[in-house]
């Protein structure tokens, strides 16, 4: 729910959809904060249980980083597609926005497969 609705954000901040007006993903937002609220509380629980072998593996360090860096790269682009439609429209996608969903979809990326690979590395 939460890497899927930020590369939904993602991909048409790159050009995917371009006719659909940035103001059509304002869902995004919500979408977003209740999946965060889910995974920092599930990911809590999960965490809690083996908190010594987790809190030292790499991977799972890398995890953390990448979803720090996932939703910091959200702020700048939540304030664009909040403002309305004139603005977007005369400001058109700015090169930083393109750039800030690729920091987003790399960095959701490499949460994900920092997560995956846990199951295969920390014993």
């Amino acid at each position: 729910m939460l890497v899927g609705a930020s590369w939904v954000l993602d991909m048409r901040l790159l050009g995917i959809g371009r006719r659909v007006p940035l103001s059509a993903y304002r869902w995004v937002f919500p979408v977003l904060e209740i999946g965060l609220v889910v995974n920092i509380a599930t990911g809590i629980m999960l965490f809690i249980k083996n908190a010594t072998k987790w809190g030292t593996a790499i991977p799972f360090l890398v995890k953390m980083v990448f979803i720090i860096a996932s939703v910091a790269a959200l702020a700048p682009l939540r304030s664009h597609v909040l403002r309305n439609d004139a603005e977007n429209e005369a400001n058109g996608n700015p090169r930083n926005l393109r750039l800030w969903a690729i920091v987003s979809v790399f960095a959701w990326t490499g949460a994900v497969t920092a997560g995956r690979l846990l199951a295969y590395l920390v014993p």
